[in-house]
């Protein structure tokens, strides 16, 4: 693309995590270290944000582009380096833009946790994305750096100490603190109504390497987490809400990097519960409160009545202390085919899912930006695979996160 005009376009500005992250980049950058532009459907909705900014925020520009709107969106993509797309639940609002960054060579990423959408796009757009030059990365949000950027900090971890990398690791949710938004709700709400009403998606979404390139050749058996007791870490685990999107886009990674995790990896994830009957009991009791939220969602009335009186809508999410207030502290154990054990954490300073998402989101953005080389082929790339060891730099230093080996 011949010099454009900003290096970084927000669109969706005006939803909630557009929001937290507008503010951030205007914080961190303010108006001038770098180009950046906020867009959306709403010129008075976006002048509503700019004016809560801060400083001079007159000299962040606004455009006006609505997701159902091709010619706007072209005209956007043509206008910059790097499209950050909040517009969700993708599902329902995402295509459009992705074709866009496609048919304009336009870099991207967004914050997903939407696996099907994730194939669905690939399926149709990877050609067109390696024509043009666009370097499409989804899931820079909570779902899915920590767990994509964690495997990866770890194998290299792996290498340097003992020159193999691990074939099995898991991760485990050692302390989380947040609150989900509607947005999120939104898009599980979407994907659990789909796949009530959908054989084939129900399929796709048993299959733990659904966003892996075609002939990938994975077969190895990944573990399903139920309830169980972890030796490794003395505590009972339960499933991790978060793990159907991260493991597949680790296992893409893993595919997209010439298989460096081993053609029979594992990967798993779940939650610490603690240990001794209290902690069967909390894991139990998570879980069986997924599986009624899920079958509740299923159900077109009981999900009405969900969305109606119960969940928040999209827009609404925790509030500025609670984000502030959040944190999260993960831990991921390796084993080498030799069986050599590597344990590293990582951890963040906010709330995931929105104040520390957010911050994820500005930095992969700002890396697409600046750290690619212009020869990088375009195609659907993950966090890992593109930004990778920069990327974890950019993290520590203006995110809040850390990476260490314990």
């Amino acid at each position: 693309m011949s010099n454009p005009s900003f290096d970084i376009v927000v669109f969706g500005a005006t939803s909630f995590v557009g929001q937290i992250l507008s503010q951030y980049l205007f914080d961190q950058y303010g108006a001038s270290s770098i180009r950046w532009a906020m867009a959306g459907r709403s010129q008075s909705k976006l002048e509503q944000v700019r004016s809560q900014l801060g400083g001079e925020v007159t000299a962040i520009p606004l455009i006006i582009a609505d997701a159902a709107d091709d010619e706007a969106l072209v005209d956007l993509c043509k206008q910059t380096k790097v499209v950050i797309s909040t517009v969700g639940p993708y599902d329902l609002y995402g295509e459009p833009m992705i074709r866009a960054c496609c048919e304009t060579g336009t870099d991207y990423c967004d914050l997903t946790g939407e696996p099907q959408w994730i194939k669905k796009m690939q399926d149709r757009y990877a050609e067109k994305a390696k024509a043009s030059g666009a370097r499409i990365i989804h899931s820079c949000g909570f779902d899915s750096i920590p767990s994509d950027l964690g495997v990866h900090f770890l194998q290299r971890q792996a290498q340097a100490k003992f020159n193999s990398h691990c074939n099995n690791i898991v991760m485990r949710v050692n302390q989380l603190t947040g609150t989900a938004s509607g947005g999120t709700i939104a898009s599980v709400i979407n994907l659990t109504k789909q796949a009530s009403k959908d054989k084939k998606l129900r399929a796709e979404m048993a299959n733990p390497y659904s966003c892996c390139p075609p002939n990938h050749g994975f077969t190895t058996r990944q573990t399903r987490v139920g309830v169980s007791y972890d030796e490794d870490f003395n505590s009972w685990v339960a499933p991790f809400v978060m793990a159907a999107i991260n493991t597949r886009i680790v296992h893409r990674s893993n595919a997209l990097s010439g298989n460096a995790y081993g053609t029979d990896f594992i990967y798993e994830e779940a939650v610490i519960k603690g240990d001794g009957e209290r902690g069967e009991k909390k894991a139990k009791k998570a879980r069986s409160d997924a599986r009624k939220f899920m079958m509740l969602a299923a159900i077109s009335p009981t999900r009405w009545l969900l969305e109606r009186f119960i969940l928040p809508k999209p827009g609404e999410g925790p509030s500025p202390e609670e984000q502030l207030n959040g944190s999260y502290d993960l831990r991921f154990l390796g084993r080498s085919p030799q069986g050599e054990k590597i344990e590293v954490k990582v951890t963040g300073d906010r709330d995931p899912g929105y104040g520390s998402t957010a911050k994820m989101l500005g930095q992969s953005a700002y890396s697409l930006a600046f750290d690619i080389d212009e020869n990088t082929a375009g195609g659907f790339w993950t966090p890992a695979t593109l930004l990778g060891d920069r990327l974890i730099e950019r993290l520590v230093s203006d995110a809040g996160l850390t990476f260490d080996v314990i």
